[in-house]
């Protein structure tokens, strides 16, 4: 059986909120418990989270390779064991110590089961992990899988979990549905990025394409780095700064079916306000 149905009857009434690594500030780190009860409490639908795997395969909750700026500390998690991982703790935006640990990828699961949805992300080279996982807690209808748009990624994807919601991450155009649709995967749509809004990706005949094919298609409000253009310029700055309509807006009457955000309950709100 291959999972989605529930996804795309969500996505059908209305425009889908993705937190970005939940919803943190203040003394609540990103990807902590605390975050994710924050941004689903703001009403996000889908909570991302990014997971690394320990040096004796234990799974939890952290982007690899940003330990210096979330830990304070020139380490690398993935090569420590999970009784050496259970004893770090975060730093706040102040980067003082907090009382927050690092979240095993269970406690997440167990605690939202039934609630939202979720993207596992920067989990390629760990999907036979964390579908076992998934399967252990009974979430395949729940669990979305992203991957960069590569061949290895797919074969990865289509050999341990092919019965759950997958989406690559397509670049400025699409040249990778006619492989993927051949492959044994759940393709259930694709994030896409695209630095103008006149490239094929963000095309309203795109968008009409995929939807005609039942593919649901994700967009970003964050800007994880201004170098890096995500939806060009339609931004939680922009949207924050004054101008909502040019950012979330933009993007809603598009018709992307997400919009990830680092603030859910402002486009909640501005969603809501519209509507």
């Amino acid at each position: 059986m291959k999972y989605g149905e529930k996804l795309r009857a969500a996505a059908a009434k209305k425009t889908l909120i993705a937190a970005h690594r939940g919803m943190a500030g203040g003394n609540i780190p990103c990807n902590t418990l605390a975050a994710f009860q924050n941004a689903y409490r703001q009403g996000a639908d889908i909570l991302e989270a990014d997971v690394i795997r320990s040096s004796d395969g234990e799974l939890f909750v952290f982007h690899t390779g940003m330990e210096p700026f979330h830990l304070f500390r020139h380490i690398r998690l993935n090569r420590m064991t999970a009784a050496q991982i259970r004893q770090e703790r975060y730093v706040n935006q102040d980067l003082v110590p907090t009382g927050y640990g690092i979240l095993p990828l269970e406690e997440l699961l167990e605690t939202f089961r039934g609630k939202c949805f979720f993207n596992l992300d920067h989990c390629w080279g760990l999907m036979e992990d964390v579908a076992k996982t998934v399967r252990r807690f009974g979430m395949e209808e729940e669990i979305i899988l992203k991957t960069p748009a590569k061949e290895a990624c797919y074969r990865e994807v289509a050999q341990t979990a092919p019965e759950l919601m997958f989406m690559p991450i397509l670049r400025t155009v699409d040249d990778q549905s006619p492989l993927l649709w051949q492959m044994n995967l759940n393709y259930v749509g694709a994030e896409v990025l695209f630095t103008e809004e006149d490239q094929p990706v963000a095309s309203d005949a795109f968008i009409e394409q995929m939807h005609r094919a039942r593919m649901l298609l994700w967009a970003n409000a964050i800007i994880y780095d201004e170098t890096a253009v995500l939806s060009a310029g339609h931004t939680d700055d922009r949207a924050i700064a004054g101008d909502p309509q040019g950012g979330w807006g933009w993007l809603a009457d598009k018709k992307f079916d997400i919009i990830q955000t680092d603030w859910p309950i402002l486009v909640r709100l501005f969603l809501e306000g519209r509507s």
